[in-house]
């Protein structure tokens, strides 16, 4: 079987209409996607992961699908995206996609021809749509969209008379499918086909969790993030896992001749204890899977031990690799967010506006350095956001007639969104929107502060946060830190997290001071990297991350 690249494999995501913009009308395309990969080749990654590129109505940034085996012309076209893959693959980069099965668009031919047909009728047997309760004018349960307000919208039927209601967990755009109805099962594993025929090396699984609902879709008095995820009725039902071992077959069937050829899949499962995401990549289901846990942990040398152990510990016990992430498309980015006071416990730091406290930049993006030190050390896999290896912060000033996700305009701006961490790239500081396409527009406008962080300031000086990226990067292929083994060290201070990873290739230790006074390195060691410039001698200060010989 190779030796299954992805067990230690760097998957920097694209977030497409951020990227690169090669035609100049404000939104990024895979044609600019293509154009910038040897970014990623220079960076050192193993994948790229792409966020949906489909064709799309846009309510929530393309993951409301409409049509699943097509490009947006947004962002090209199917020639375009045979170009992309064609290009990553002569760089040495494997191709991930979205695949978005849990909901489709309001304008999927399904969901219009459900609309149009009967109660009762196979095209409505498709998505979930029931009676409501109280003679039909209140929702069937309790159930709350992710994006603010109910899960449950009341359609008019053909005749004209107020009907049934369908359930959409997201927005009222994004109808859920009916994942007992067979036709849906067939439908999606055509589409996982269709893309893995075109030479894709993998997907991305949006939603994973909650494909399946409970039994009679009973109401909801569950807390996501305090309890264990199953307890609610919409996620993380023992339903999933069978879709999942037919899609592994799937993966594994189309593995093309030749060494190291596996096609992968990764949920996106916001599931709690670690135990239960641990069952989404047993040997015949998926390959990874998220580890949001480690995510939402504060930068305390406690926490950060507790999750690291629990986390290992869990996917071991299956056989998987634990894969590592600080930041994506849905979260403030870490720079950001580790730039308030930590606080025990699990936390999902909201979007932020330009009313709410403001983190402390210097402190966030110091903290950001020293966890990426850390994140890229530990064993298993790991995946990038877009930016974060320019220390790119939140853009948390953003006017709110700028903002464009749906959950901004739900919750009535009770919450800020996700735009703030969906800013387009910055490239070069002195170009028209600093690089990111030929003309000086971006579908968000990008803070200013970007422009000392753009790519052409960073490349090859000493210090940066794109250096620092490209010789941690470096490091863990040299020395197969992925494919190792972690041991913690003792006698060291409680805010001090100290560890070494072993593997075949080599072995390195790494200090990370989470809060404790500067501390001297130990005697003879050699620095192999540091997250902070670090002059031969001096401590390892506050919120520094050092990888060392000894």
């Amino acid at each position: 079987m190779g030796e299954q690249w992805w067990r230690d494999a760097v998957i920097y995501q694209i977030y497409p209409r951020s990227w690169a913009d090669s035609d100049g009308d404000g939104i990024g395309d895979l044609p600019g996607i293509t154009a910038r990969l040897p970014h990623l080749a220079d960076l050192g990654v193993d994948a790229v992961w792409l966020s949906p590129f489909y064709t799309s109505p846009q309510h929530d940034a393309g993951y409301d699908v409409a049509d699943y085996r097509d490009v947006d012309p947004l962002f090209g076209d199917l020639a375009a995206f045979d170009a992309l893959v064609a290009r990553a693959h002569e760089l040495g980069l494997r191709v991930i996609v979205d695949i978005v099965p849990n909901h489709s668009s309001s304008e999927h031919p399904w969901f219009q021809a459900a609309l149009a047909a009967e109660p009762g009728s196979t095209e409505r047997a498709r998505y979930i749509f029931r009676e409501g309760r109280d003679g039909g004018d209140q929702p069937p349960n309790n159930w709350q969209s992710l994006f603010g307000g109910p899960a449950w919208t009341r359609v008019t039927e053909p005749d004209g008379s107020l009907g049934q209601w369908y359930l959409h967990l997201f927005d009222t755009s994004q109808p859920d499918f009916d994942w007992t109805n067979p036709e849906v099962c067939t439908e999606l594993e055509d589409v996982l086909r269709f893309w893995l025929d075109r030479g894709v090396d993998g997907f991305r699984i949006d939603v994973a969790h909650g494909l399946v609902k409970a039994d009679g879709l009973p109401d909801s008095e569950h807390d996501q993030w305090s309890e264990p995820t199953a307890l609610a009725p919409m996620w993380d039902q023992p339903g999933v896992h069978e879709i999942y071992r037919s899609w592994r077959r799937i993966t594994d069937s189309s593995a093309v001749e030749g060494q190291d050829a596996d096609r992968i899949l990764c949920a996106e499962a916001w599931v709690l204890p670690a135990e239960a995401l641990a069952k989404y990549v047993r040997e015949d289901e998926l390959h990874q899977s998220f580890n949001f846990e480690y995510l939402m942990t504060p930068w305390l040398a406690d926490d950060q031990r507790r999750t690291i152990t629990h986390s290992l510990a869990q996917a071991e016990a299956v056989g998987a690799p634990q894969t590592w992430v600080l930041s994506n498309h849905d979260v403030v980015r870490h720079a950001s967010r580790l730039g308030y006071p930590q606080q025990p416990g699990l936390h999902r730091v909201g979007g932020i506006g330009a009313d709410d406290p403001q983190p402390d930049a210097g402190l966030g993006l110091r903290r950001a350095r020293a966890a990426t030190a850390v994140m890229l050390a530990l064993p298993g896999s790991a995946y990038l956001f877009q930016g974060e290896e320019l220390g790119l912060p939140e853009a948390t000033r953003l006017p709110d007639e700028a903002r464009q996700d749906p959950t901004f305009a739900r919750t009535e701006g009770a919450s800020k969104g996700r735009d703030g961490c969906r800013v387009p790239v910055p490239w070069e500081a002195d170009a028209p929107s600093y690089g990111f396409g030929p003309a000086d527009r971006a579908w968000l406008p990008q803070p200013s502060e970007y422009e000392a962080l753009a790519a052409d300031q960073q490349r090859g000086v000493p210090g940066s946060t794109l250096e620092l990226y490209r010789t941690l990067l470096a490091l863990r292929q040299a020395l197969r830190l992925g494919r190792g083994r972690l041991t913690w060290l003792d006698g060291f201070p409680d805010t001090v997290l100290a560890f070494t990873v072993a593997s075949t290739a080599g072995q390195v230790t790494v200090l990370a001071n989470l809060g404790g006074a500067p501390m001297a390195l130990p005697d003879g060691a050699t620095v192999l990297a540091s997250s902070q410039p670090l002059e031969p001698g001096a401590p390892l200060g506050t919120d520094e991350t050092v990888w060392l010989t000894l």
